[in-house]
């Protein structure tokens, strides 16, 4: 081999002398009988988002083990999924403590209590469905009828739920409507049943404030709905825990609350972010936990936040069954 024959070769093969300490990289092994918990072990080692979902497996269940006051902030379109069961299972059996969620999430897991939402495709004819009444939330339709009907159910809750206090909060609105709701997957009655706060700071933004500017405009000139008092206790119940944390399913308002209110004290011990959002732009929704760091809404303390880059149906439920589900 010529001289520069040896320096090409150096070139494509370097070659190394040290020895990495690390694990090795190695998959789950489906020979034998199969075996779900072993399974989701193997991805601490399966690398990219699979070891990030198996950090963030270890981080919720260093959530639990601490007894950290833990908050879950999610978009409307986990209620609008099949997530809505999982979200009402982590209510129901006591892991969470705080939901903060967008107005979307109230209207859909209402609907939800008397109205299915239905099956479709990504791929339709948006001027036929609309000629047939029929929106389309991705690969899952909702006929119109179901908005009439929370339209009529709203207007009979807002007589009731306005008639002593004109001006009242989201946390109330929620629990309020919570008590009036007959269905054990529904988010918004397990959290009235087991007092836990469902915050919603832009709760105009869906059919809820549509329907609310008509029963203001229609019936009663006087309601109103107040913010400031539900971010005050948001605050001040962060404040009084010894320890919290953040899983945080998407992005947007809900995310940027559970994050700031930490802020007031010294920053949230642990957080697990699930997002498609891209860093790049500067968004918040994209933003990645090390850059919450930044500005003190979490804690800069070794392994405790990650993210997992992936939609969330396909891995909140994993983390759901990893961290807060008993196994034998």
């Amino acid at each position: 081999m010529t001289e520069e024959e040896g320096d090409s070769h150096d070139h494509v093969v370097p070659g190394s002398e040290e020895e990495l300490g690390t694990a090795d990289v190695r998959g789950y092994d489906f020979r034998g009988e199969f075996d779900f918990e072993a399974m989701l072990d193997s991805y601490a080692t399966t690398g990219f988002q699979a070891t990030q979902l198996a950090e963030a497996v270890d981080i919720a269940t260093q959530m639990r083990e601490a007894d950290a006051t833990v908050y879950l902030t999610f978009t409307s379109n986990i209620v609008s999924s099949g997530l809505r069961e999982t979200v009402a299972y982590l209510v129901r059996e006591g892991y969470v403590d705080v939901l903060i969620t967008t107005s979307g999430s109230l209207t859909e897991d209402v609907i939800k209590t008397a109205k299915p939402f239905k099956m479709g495709e990504w791929d339709a004819d948006e001027a036929e469905l609309r000629e047939r009444g029929i929106n389309r939330l991705g690969n899952i339709f909702v006929p119109s009828d179901r908005y009439v009907w929370l339209e009529e159910y709203l207007y009979d809750f807002f007589d009731d739920f306005f008639a002593d206090e004109k001006v009242r909060t989201p946390t109330a609105f929620a629990r309020e409507l919570g008590a009036t709701l007959d269905d054990e997957d529904s988010v918004l009655k397990q959290a009235a049943d087991n007092d836990v706060p469902v915050f919603c700071p832009a709760l105009t933004d869906a059919e809820v404030g549509n329907f609310l500017y008509y029963y203001r405009q229609g019936y009663d000139s006087e309601v109103g709905i107040e913010i400031l008092d539900d971010y005050d206790s948001l605050i001040e119940n962060g404040l009084l825990a010894d320890t919290t944390g953040l899983i945080a399913v998407g992005g947007g308002v809900p995310k940027h609350h559970a994050i700031m209110t930490n802020l007031f004290r010294g920053g949230a011990d642990y957080a697990v972010y699930i997002s498609t959002g891209m860093e790049g732009d500067g968004s918040l929704s994209g933003a990645p936990p090390n850059e919450a760091v930044s500005w003190g809404k979490i804690k800069a303390e070794d392994r405790n936040y990650t993210q997992v880059e992936a939609e969330a149906t396909l891995v909140f439920p994993m983390l759901v069954a990893g961290a807060f589900t008993e196994t034998e």
